[in-house]
Formats: C-alpha cells, sequence, structure tokens
C-alpha cells in the first residue's frame, strides 16, 4: 500500500523550507503518524535532521541523476512504510538544470511524478498581498503540479498576516498556516549548510519545540487531509553496486557524508558495513577488503587527523593490498596535505598526488557525469557514473592528466570539464560524491 505524500517546497532557498519540514514531521510524529522524509535533489545533511524528527530513514530523490527504476525504489520503500510521506524540496520549486522533461532535477518532477501535492512555504518578510502573486505565478507555471497551500513564514504581526491572507484568497490558494517571525528556531550553519544533525546541540528538544510552533501555527488535520498521489511499484532496484563484500567506512565529525541509498544497496547486495573513526585514530579493520572514506568536513579537523598515527599508518598500510576509495572529504585526506582556514598545512595519507586549501575558498557546485578510466571500486573502465561536487577546497597541486584521473567528466549539459580526481594503484578519489550509475 502506497501512503500518500506532500511536497514541502518554496519559490526560492531561505524560505524556511527545512525549519518548516521538521516542525511538520515532528509534530504529525507526536500524533502517532508513521512520517517518513525525503529529500529532493543531492543534499546529505537534511536526510539526517529527516531521521532525527522522525526515527525512520530518508532517501534522496533526484530526478536528473537517478533512472527511474531508482526513483520508484526509494520512493517506493519509503511509502511502504508509512501513513504519510513528506518530502522536502531543495532551492526553488522549479530550480534545476536544462534536461529533458521530468529529468531536471527540480522538486517540480518529484511532485509529477508521484502526484504529491504541494504546500509552499512564502518568506512573506518585507511582502504583504505581494506574496499571493508569487505563490500564483508557481501555481501557473507549471500544469502538472498542484498547489494544495502555502505556510506563510516570518510574518510580521497580526495585521501583516490579514494583509497577507487576503491577497492569498484573491488568489484561490489556502493558507494552511503562519509562523512568526519570532516563532522559528534556526538550526546553526555552516559553509556547506546546517550543521550535521549528530553535531547539533539538543536536537530532540529543538525538533519538540518545533513542533509546538507547528501544533500552534498549522492546522495540521488539513495537511494531511492534502496529501495524495501513488508511487508506482518499482521495475527494479537501480541501487550502487558495493566496492568489497566487508567495507571499512570512516564514521565520525570528518566523515559523515554517505548518501542512504548508497548503504542501502550495499547491504542490499550482501556486503557488511563496518564503520570506524578516523578522529578516534582508529585505522580500517584488517578483515575489510575494501575501505570508503566518505565526505564530510576534514578540514574542520585537519589537525587531529595529522596527529591520528595509527589511523594514518593502518590506513596507508591497508592501501597496499586492497582499494581505498575518498570521496570529496574523503579524497582530501588521501592526499599529500589540507591546508586549513589559518593557512596552515596538515599533513595528510600522501597516498594522492593532490594537495588542497581551505583558505583559498572557491564553491565548486553542480552535477557531474563522469566516465571511469580505469577500473576500480567504483566500477569498471569506460563505466558512466552521475554525482555532484559540492565544496569550497581548492586544489594547490598539479591536476591530474589522462594517465592518473580517476575519470572524465563534464557538468549536467554535457559541457567537457576534463579529468578529476586520482587513482594510484588500489587508491583512488576525488571531489565527486556519488549518486547513481549513468544513463
Amino acid at each position: 500500500m502506497s501512503a500518500p505524500g506532500l511536497l514541502i517546497a518554496a519559490p526560492r532557498s531561505g524560505s524556511g523550507k527545512t525549519t518548516v519540514t521538521l516542525a511538520l514531521m515532528r509534530a504529525l510524529s507526536r500524533r502517532g503518524l508513521r512520517v517518513r522524509g525525503a529529500k529532493c535533489g543531492p543534499d546529505y545533511i537534511d536526510p539526517a535532521f529527516h531521521r532525527a524528527a522522525t526515527g525512520e530513514p530518508s532517501f534522496n530523490l533526484d530526478s536528473f541523476a537517478m533512472e527511474p527504476d531508482l526513483l520508484d525504489t526509494l520512493a517506493a520503500s519509503t511509502a511502504a512504510e508509512a501513513d504519510i510521506v513528506l518530502a522536502e524540496g531543495s532551492m526553488g520549486l522549479f530550480d534545476g538544470v536544462r534536461a529533458a522533461e521530468n529529468r531536471s532535477g527540480a522538486n517540480a518532477d518529484i511532485a509529477a511524478r508521484y502526484g504529491w501535492p504541494v504546500i509552499l512555504v512564502i518568506d512573506v518578510s518585507g511582502a504583504a498581498q505581494s506574496a499571493a502573486a508569487v505563490a500564483l505565478g508557481c501555481r501557473a507555471y507549471d500544469p502538472r503540479l498542484h498547489i494544495a497551500g502555502v505556510i506563510l513564514n516570518k510574518v510580521a504581526s497580526p495585521r501583516h498576516r490579514r494583509l497577507v491572507e487576503a491577497g492569498m484568497e484573491r488568489a484561490g490558494l489556502p493558507v494552511l498556516g503562519a509562523l512568526s517571525r519570532e516563532a522559528g528556531l534556526v538550526l546553526p550553519e555552516r559553509h556547506l549548510g546546517l550543521v550535521q544533525a549528530g553535531e547539533t546541540a539538543d536536537l530532540a528538544a529543538r525538533l519538540e519545540r518545533l513542533a509546538e510552533i507547528a501544533e500552534a501555527g498549522i492546522d495540521l488535520s488539513a495537511l494531511v487531509a492534502a496529501a495524495g498521489g501513488t508511487v508506482p511499484a518499482s521495475r527494479g532496484h537501480g541501487l550502487a553496486r558495493p566496492p568489497g563484500q566487508r567495507i571499512a567506512v570512516a564514521r565520525d565529525e570528518a566523515f559523515s557524508f554517505v548518501y542512504p541509498h548508497m548503504e542501502m544497496g550495499w547491504r542490499g547486495a550482501g556486503a557488511e558495513l563496518v564503520p570506524f573513526s578516523p578522529l578516534a585514530d582508529e585505522g580500517p579493520p584488517e578483515d575489510c577488503d575494501a575501505c570508503w572514506l566518505p565526505g564530510g568536513y576534514p578540514e574542520l579537523h585537519a589537525g587531529r587527523i595529522a596527529a591520528a598515527r595509527r589511523f594514518l599508518q593502518a590506513t596507508r598500510s591497508f592501501a597496499q593490498t586492497r582499494p581505498v576509495h575518498g570521496e570529496c572529504g574523503g579524497y582530501m585526506v588521501l592526499g599529500e596535505a589540507i591546508e586549513d582556514a589559518d593557512g596552515v598545512s596538515h599533513p595528510m595519507l600522501g597516498l594522492l598526488p593532490v594537495a588542497t586549501s581551505y583558505h583559498r575558498r572557491k564553491l565548486h557546485l553542480g552535477y557531474r557525469v563522469a566516465r571511469l578510466t580505469a577500473d576500480g571500486p567504483l566500477g569498471q573502465r569506460g563505466a558512466t557514473l552521475v554525482g555532484h561536487e559540492f565544496h569550497y577546497a581548492s586544489v594547490t597541486s598539479v591536476a591530474p592528466d589522462e594517465g592518473n584521473a580517476l575519470a572524465r567528466i563534464t557538468d549536467a549539459e554535457g559541457t567537457d570539464l576534463g579529468f578529476m580526481g586520482h587513482r594510484l594503484g588500489q587508491v583512488s578519489g576525488s571531489f565527486f560524491h556519488l549518486i547513481a550509475a549513468g544513463r
């Protein structure tokens, strides 16, 4: 049985989607509903907050990076174990790449595919009736979608709310709730977005407070009644194959960015995941046959990593006989050195010929389509993979070439971006976060 769903979206970033979504998740869970979350697009932080709010896993749904089979597998798994699905959008409702219809990576693609009505979160600060014109434009822009209602965020006063609601009434858009400018609890942020769920102080108390705000300011019964749509049965799982049978996965505050659907695919194929903590000076267990260093925030812990002698020695020894792969932050740690925000250089594993700097910041962001240059833990030579980059680190060493690069990449529109990452012996890595096998 497929549970009904809603997409919590907004006309633009910074409107309060995550705060509202978490408030709704926790409030509905407190009412006894089985709530499952999902996150549209590439994001590895919000799903952990969803899990904290609901007690259930949350998967990413990405219409650009994922083939329909994989999308349906993840959506079906989510809807089968819930009374209601709350999918959180990313950026604006229609923001994506130029691609074929339904494959743009925009939130709207996911709502249209599963028939999930859209709840618009509108930041009304600095506007009154004009906010309705923005919402009305969202309703008219894409005939595939049904805008079921709006939640007003950052309302300044009762008079402000009345003016905004008058505009929404004229536009024929139901107002399902309103949150005052003072009501919201701002979750702590850093350069890649929110601080991770596991690092957020008093997270349980924050979520309870958000639930109280939702119960006081949102018509939860009307919101549940607005849910709809259905998820088709999966036509094939499409999940990633594991890099080994027993995989050592670095997991702590410096290494945490692993997509839940990747781990589900690995386990579904019979692999066992064995966590270890570089920050606790632990190395990959000797009884594992592959090692995975995920992304995270190694630049914030570079001194501790450089001083973790057992981790460094054990990983170097492991790499002599078994594959080791690093994504983004893990790639930085596999390199020669990391320069932190203060300009201090910290020696790393030295297994790949790359040096990186967070002192010389530059944003790298976007989908990447990669074609592997050699066999390795990600697949066979010539295999196509889809993922993304999202980091501020700059490379201060010589760029990879055809002889030592992990892959050749393009952006989402097919523009050639040259070679990326490195491979040397059993070791490989890049800033590329793998989402799915290519088309």
